[in-house]
């Protein structure tokens, strides 16, 4: 009996809480049927307004455009009439129940209190209360039929509310690529004070010319744009071309998107050419962790991890057999053997034997020993990079005291510069100049100065550490502008050329 009361009082509160939810409900469908028939008078209103200044002509569409107020008005009042009539029965079932429910708990009799409770229990289970659905199924909103004919005065038999604006023209001329940033410019045929925005859309691709049928990457969109132009930042070139289109919105409707522009994106791509690396390197994509174990079964990321705070010398750590990741198979090269002893280097896989290009590195600041630069193709197996005539480099060395050098031909000089924690290198091939820059301030940090003999190829090392390559990025303009103000600093050194 006690449980049944209690679950009866729960009921109850259930109800009450229904009730007036119900109520609130009701309340606001009211209000938009006042907001409606409100905005419904003012839009047509408005039209009266427009109307009566275009005089005879205008007379001709007003008709049209009154039966389609009156028709979505008329519409959306029997949607909310027929709504507002289920919730006002919905309610009156519910206050019923509220006050059988009520008199039932006040009852004396016990016998039928059982009966009298289980069937309140069950009427309100499939009481209507519960089954609607308190979201008006219309709105009192009328904004799509407001019309402004200031323009179409001299158009005054193409009328209509809204037209559908016309398709842009993508100005390729005026596009520009650079910094790793598109520009894209589009122009409309006419002018049209009615356009208020427009959207962007653009992908990557591979090839020239129109999309195809099927293509390897989405449309990304972009919204909401004000102006003839933008400017996409922070992009990668991760692919040789970019392909744009445009389309024009007004308040009610979207245009045509124009014919699609594909725009080439000048940047060095390359990837990490894991069957170059040392066995005690562990390729990841763009990502090499140093790996003392040298891929022993059970090795873990967190055990590569743990061993870079240890401080055995280099030449008595061990060489097993390395860890190959399984998104990326070792690239075949004839004449290219795996880099080993000394030697915990690995290679890009994309020569450079013209152009300028410029990439980036982030390295862990707490590697033993860390170095970045280029190298031939033939540099050998055992040499490390700054140590002999086949590769230029800068060299970071926590071993003992942390210092920052330039290294080639087994020459260095100590750098006197904060040391970054990402590193830009910027390779001009035809003027024999490899520059290493702070690629967060793009402050230059050393100028090697030589010439090239033949085609040369990125190379990292690290020893008790980590490093992450990108690559998809432009030279950045600052770093083409600076080339001739510091060509004759003293961050070039002949020295070590």
């Amino acid at each position: 009996m006690d449980e049944q009361r209690e679950s009866l009082r729960k009921i109850i509160t259930t109800l009450a809480l229904k009730n007036e939810e119900i109520q609130n409900f009701i309340c606001c469908l009211k209000q938009n049927l006042q907001n409606l028939e409100a905005n419904a008078n003012r839009v047509q209103g408005d039209l009266d307004l427009e109307f009566s200044s275009l005089h005879a002509v205008l007379d001709e569409l007003k008709e049209g455009m009154v039966t389609r107020i009156k028709q979505e008005r008329a519409s959306r009042t029997y949607e909310l009439q027929n709504q507002l009539s289920a919730c006002t029965k919905a309610l009156e079932s519910s206050e019923e129940l509220l006050e059988l429910a009520n008199q039932t708990l006040c009852s004396s009799e016990n016998d039928s209190f059982t009966q009298a409770a289980k069937g309140i229990k069950d009427s309100v289970t499939m009481a209507p209360a519960f089954r609607l659905s308190l979201k008006a199924k219309a709105s009192d909103s009328m904004n799509h039929m407001m019309v402004d004919f200031t323009q179409e005065r001299n158009m005054l038999r193409a009328i209509a509310f809204l037209p559908v604006p016309a398709t842009p023209e993508i100005q390729v001329a005026e596009c520009q690529v650079f910094d790793n940033t598109v520009t894209v410019v589009w122009t409309l045929p006419e002018p049209d004070s009615k356009i208020d925005h427009y959207i962007l859309e653009h992908r990557r691709t591979n090839h020239e010319g129109p999309p195809r049928a099927r293509e390897e990457y989405p449309w990304m969109v972009v919204e909401g744009i004000k102006e003839n132009e933008y400017t996409l930042t922070g992009l990668r070139f991760e692919t040789r071309y970019m392909t744009f289109r445009v389309k024009a919105c007004n308040k009610a409707v979207a245009g045509e998107f124009s014919e699609p522009v594909t725009l080439e994106t000048h940047a060095f791509v390359f990837k990490l050419d894991a069957g170059s690396a040392h066995q005690n390197l562990k390729i990841e994509d763009l990502t090499v962790e140093w790996d003392s174990s040298g891929g022993k079964s059970g090795t873990t990321v967190q055990d590569i991890r743990k061993d870079k705070n240890r401080t055995n010398s280099p030449m008595h750590s061990p060489a097993r057999p390395a860890v190959m990741s399984p998104k990326r198979a070792p690239t075949a090269r004839v004449g290219r053997d795996r880099f080993t002893a000394e030697s915990y280097t690995v290679l890009g896989d994309t020569m450079i034997d013209a152009g300028q290009h410029y990439w980036e590195v982030r390295f862990d600041k707490e590697s033993k020993a860390f170095a970045v630069g280029i190298a031939l193709r033939s540099l050998g197996r055992f040499d490390q990079l700054g140590k002999s005539n086949a590769s230029w480099c800068i060299h970071l060395n926590n071993w003992l005291q942390q210092s920052l050098t330039a290294k080639h031909n087994n020459k260095a000089r100590t750098l006197d510069c904060p040391i970054p924690d990402r590193i830009g290198i910027h390779c001009n091939y035809e003027e024999g100049a490899l520059s290493f820059y702070n690629a967060r301030n793009k402050t230059l940090l050393h100028t090697f100065r030589t010439k090239f003999q033949q085609p040369v190829i990125p190379a990292f090392m690290v020893w008790n550490g980590s490093f992450s390559v990108q690559t998809g990025l432009q030279v950045p303009s600052i770093v083409l502008s600076g080339q001739k103000r510091n060509s004759n600093t003293s961050s070039s050194n002949a020295s070590l050329t």
